[in-house]
């Protein structure tokens, strides 16, 4: 006789209501966010490295007759980059909200520093030369602007509630300030990602759809007015349109990307593989890594990816929902914006569904100017997940980490959390003071 549990209708239903059960049940932990973010930014920071190494190898032996040269540099910033998670991470959100006012105006004074004396590269003004580095201003300006704009909401907040008309003065001037430097430095991609920033600020506050709307016309009006005033960018647009139609012109690196995507199958061609990175796409290593990963690691590299995107985006907005904080609501919702918006720019361009611009893939692409401020991004994130409910006392419960473990070996720590101290002596009972070790 045979019973419900084994019926083929209700095995499998029962089945999926316990898993989906289950993750609710994990999804409601308060440390599934913190764990969410150093999970999904470890990966895809160790695969970027990977990737940079292969990518780079043959134009940087090339070039400079090390095939390393570009890996160890990134390693480099990915060694300063990661002390500076951490520490964000330990930082309280005060912090964050004031930081945003000298980043702003540093950002200001280092884009004008690119309008005037900057180093100008494949048409677009975006570097300034310092010895043997390139320093990027527009990058740390993305951050900047998260932080400002977001606190300049947070403090005209009323009962949890902002008021959108708070976005005219001088969160808007403020923007625009930002948006015209770089756009005089002839970096369109990274204008449009201040402009996605600006764009989450207003949708979290509940801006109107009028306001919402005439900000976006008169962004595509100044789009349109970059791309018809530059001839290369004209090119880019008409790559995009018809890249097979000019594969040896305007769109050759948009089908050389396309041909490394679609030489991976499923599962790639191998790590180290590629044959496109032999001089085939420009700048392979930067803007078309995603390309060069599709081709060694195939379909389900690419789709690893995009998901840790997703997971990450998912992360930071969760935070946003679980904290009442307005500052910290602001600031998460931006920060997504720019790490998800941009690496959904950098992909689409890849895939050939939007046009070309210049910008890299967060935690992926070379670029140290890039991958300094979003690892301080992020870590400015975990430090916010850690204000979910429930999150202090979990961590708390934990223990103590594998660094303060190790400091704890080395004698350089300070008692352990959650540890009972061992006693160093045993004293008699009964004998207390000065004589009861004699």
């Amino acid at each position: 006789m045979s019973t419900a549990a084994d019926s083929p209708v209700e095995g499998p239903t029962g089945w999926a209501k316990e898993q989906a059960a289950a993750l609710r049940e994990l999804l409601d932990r308060p440390l599934t966010t913190y764990y969410l973010i150093i999970g999904c930014s470890a990966l895809l920071l160790a695969l970027g490295l990977m990737m940079v190494l292969s990518a780079s190898s043959i134009e940087a032996l090339q070039k400079t007759g090390d095939p390393f040269y570009w890996f160890v540099k990134q390693s480099m910033s990915a060694g300063l980059g990661v002390p500076v998670m951490w520490v964000c991470s330990r930082l309280p959100h005060r912090f964050f909200r004031w930081a945003g006012y000298p980043l702003m105006a540093l950002s200001i004074i280092g884009l004008g520093i690119v309008i005037f004396a900057g180093e100008s590269q494949l048409g677009a003004q975006r570097w300034i030369d310092v010895g043997p580095i390139y320093l990027q201003p527009s990058e740390p300006a993305k951050l900047g602007l998260a932080l400002w704009g977001a606190d300049l909401l947070a403090r005209k907040a009323r009962g949890g509630r902002i008021e959108w008309r708070h976005l005219l003065i001088p969160l808007l001037p403020g923007t625009a300030i930002l948006a015209v430097m770089v756009m005089l430095g002839r970096d369109l991609g990274t204008t449009l990602v201040l402009m996605l920033i600006f764009l989450s600020l207003l949708w979290v506050v509940g801006a109107p759809i009028k306001l919402f709307g005439g900000i976006i016309a008169m962004m595509t009006v100044a789009v349109i007015f970059m791309i018809t005033t530059e001839g290369y960018r004209s090119d880019r647009i008409t790559g995009w349109l018809d890249p097979w139609g000019h594969a040896q012109g305007a769109g050759y690196q948009a089908v050389q990307g396309q041909i490394a995507m679609g030489s991976g199958g499923w599962f790639g061609l191998g790590l180290g593989s590629s044959r496109q990175k032999w001089s085939w796409i420009p700048h392979a290593e930067s803007d078309f890594i995603f390309s060069i990963l599709g081709e060694e690691l195939g379909l389900m590299g690419t789709l690893s990816v995009i998901a840790l995107f997703g997971l990450l985006g998912y992360a930071g907005l969760r935070v946003a929902m679980r904290v009442n904080d307005p500052f910290i609501r602001l600031a998460s919702s931006a920060v997504v914006a720019w790490v998800a918006g941009q690496a959904i720019v950098n992909i689409g361009a890849v895939i050939g569904v939007l046009p070309i611009t210049g910008i890299p893939l967060p935690l992926v692409s070379y670029g140290g100017s890039a991958l300094l401020p979003t690892l301080a991004a992020l870590g400015m994130l975990l430090s916010f997940a850690k204000r979910e409910p429930g999150a202090r006392e979990a961590l708390a419960a934990r223990g103590p980490g594998p660094a303060a473990r190790a400091l704890s070996w080395l004698g350089l720590g300070g008692a352990q959390r959650g540890r009972p101290r061992r006693p160093t002596r045993n004293v008699p009972t009964g004998r207390v003071g000065p004589d009861a070790e004699r």
